[in-house]
């Protein structure tokens, strides 16, 4: 696999992730819009149940089948590769089958036990099926992925969204007028039949390309011995297992939060109802705000996985720093300019944008600013990450953030209780515990793989670019604002300004890359269809030689 093919995969990715949060918002948007705060209290009644199950089903095997798979195959071995996915397959079609059962025969005890309602057994009971559907498509989806084809899995992820939505506001206007509960149950059902045609579009792409994927292995090692099933199910637990309790990581943060926050915001007298809201501004809002970005990051992480685990089983040590210093360079390429926009964005100066603009919530900006930052190390993580799992060494980043959760409780239990911070003392907390996993795993890549950090290649060109991109963000938001604020409301300036400021604060910041030198020629033609584009209309204007 080429870089220029390793970074295509990433990005194809990360924009797929992108178009699909979006449509998964704008879905969000309209139901609530059909069934009020109280349907979609029910309907997301069934949603933490269905992923926290859904954990436990795949439990991290797709990850080890990217890896296995791609292992295989750089050593010349499909048929090996394809026994791996074989078996993994098998097995997580079990677990997925069995736990569909339990969540469908005990949709009740979870109503009324876990989710304190007995309504919502039927939005449970409506979305057990797609824990089996969905497990399977994971399963696939590493497949592919450890062939480093990631087209499949982007296409089916569109398709499984599309279907998703279109199922569950159909299915919300056709039985709202029988009642909430099967509304909301109609709503959840969506995850079934966009994980069966999602399931569907991987089945047809695969049988139309299993010949062909193997046919790009002509050459295959007469001595390999093919490992038996003991073995590969060995192999498998031993690195899902890990995966699986990395996958935990953020759930675990965010339940520090949960016991930790409202109960020391109360402590420095702020009421139950007071200390509640800030949770909510800190949990609800700023950290789905410092999550967005870093579904660029989740691509290609995904991406990552196989093409270090290719590197690292042919021991080629050239080719495995070349995939380390690429995955890095996006990481900072993405999440610097991110985590600088959404600072600037929740500023006072900007009149607390991002917050106001989505959530219609100036107060919630304060935690936005510590989190900001946070995206930075989180993507950090993510990446480092993906590399070291690639390299074998799953369980590392999983000390790693343990570490970080360890530092992230006590700073959370004495910020918070900081009568000037409150709120953003436990935003504080979590910036800092991301950043001590980031850092930690930093260490480990570069002890492990022998690649070094270079801290003034990476970061002196891009920080300078994004100084200059702010001063653009600032200048141009008060500019609108300026020429506005006597035509328009104040909402609908905010939304201009903010389109208005990141648009230029996007192109600012890769005109100064360019000049600066940061960006080369191969960077954007690696960017799938609109790099060449870009390249020429640089090399046009003298951007770039």
């Amino acid at each position: 696999m080429t870089k220029t093919t390793f970074v295509k995969g990433a990005i194809i990715l990360a924009f797929t992730g992108v178009i699909v949060r979006i449509i998964g918002a704008a879905m969000r948007i309209v139901l609530a819009a059909l069934m009020g705060d109280e349907g979609i209290g029910l309907y997301s009644y069934a949603y933490p149940i269905f992923a926290t199950l859904l954990t436990i089903a795949t439990a991290g095997i797709p990850v080890a089948i990217s890896k296995l798979v791609s292992e295989k195959l750089a050593l010349n071995d499909p048929q090996s590769a394809y026994r791996v996915f074989k078996i993994a397959l098998l097995i997580i079609t079990s677990s997925g089958l069995l736990i569909s059962v339990v969540l469908a025969l005990g949709a009740e005890f979870f109503a009324i036990n876990i989710a304190r309602d007995p309504r919502a057994y039927y939005p449970i009971l409506a979305i057990s099926p797609a824990i089996f559907f969905v497990a399977v498509m994971a399963a696939m989806r590493g497949f592919f992925q450890g062939h480093q084809l990631m087209t499949p899995t982007a296409l089916s992820q569109f398709v499984e969204q599309i279907v998703r939505v279109v199922t569950s506001v159909g299915l919300v206007v056709l039985l709202l007028p029988i009642s909430l509960e099967y509304a909301a149950a109609g709503a959840a059902f969506g995850a079934v039949s966009g994980g069966i045609i999602g399931l569907v579009v991987l089945v047809v792409l695969f049988y139309r390309q299993k010949s062909g994927i193997f046919s790009r292995y002509n050459h295959i090692s007469a001595g390999n011995d093919a490992p038996n099933s003991t073995e590969v199910v060995k192999r498998i637990v031993s690195l899902s297992v890990p995966i699986t309790l990395g996958s935990l990581m953020v759930p675990f943060y965010n339940v520090i939060d949960l016991v930790i926050v409202s109960d020391r915001l109360q402590e420095i007298g702020f009421a139950m109802e007071r200390a509640t809201a800030l949770y909510g501004q800190l949990t609800g809002m700023a950290l789905n705000l410092m999550y967005f970005p870093c579904v660029v990051i989740v691509g290609l992480t995904i991406s990552l996985v196989p093409a270090v685990s290719e590197a690292f089983a042919q021991k080629n040590i050239p080719l495995l720093h070349n995939r380390i210093k690429t995955s890095s360079r996006l990481v900072i390429l993405f999440s610097l300019p991110s985590a600088v926009g959404l600072f600037l964005l929740s500023l006072p100066i900007l009149n607390n944008t991002a917050t106001v603009l989505l959530y219609n919530n100036a107060e919630a900006a304060y935690p936005v600013t510590f989190l900001a930052w946070g995206v930075v190390f989180f993507s950090l993580y993510l990446a480092t990450t993906g590399t070291l799992q690639g390299m074998g060494y799953a369980l590392v980043p999983v000390k790693n953030m343990l570490l970080g959760a360890f530092v992230k409780i006590v700073l959370t239990w004495f910020l918070t209780s900081m009568p000037e911070l409150h709120i953003g003392g436990a935003a504080l907390a979590t910036s800092i515990g991301f950043a001590l996993g980031a850092f930690l795993n930093l260490l480990q890549v570069s002890k492990l793989s022998g690649f070094r950090y270079k801290i003034r290649e990476f970061l002196f060109k891009p920080i300078l670019s994004v100084l200059i991109m702010s001063v653009f963000v600032i200048f141009s938001y008060r500019l609108v604002f300026m020429f506005l604020e006597e035509i328009l409301p104040f909402s609908l300036i905010n939304g201009i300004a903010t389109i208005t400021c990141i648009i230029i604060g996007a192109f600012i910041y890769l005109i100064s890359l360019l000049l600066l030198g940061w960006l080369t020629s191969d960077d954007l033609m690696s960017i799938p269809y609109v790099g060449e584009p870009i390249l020429k209309w640089a090399r046009k204007y003298r951007l770039m030689k």
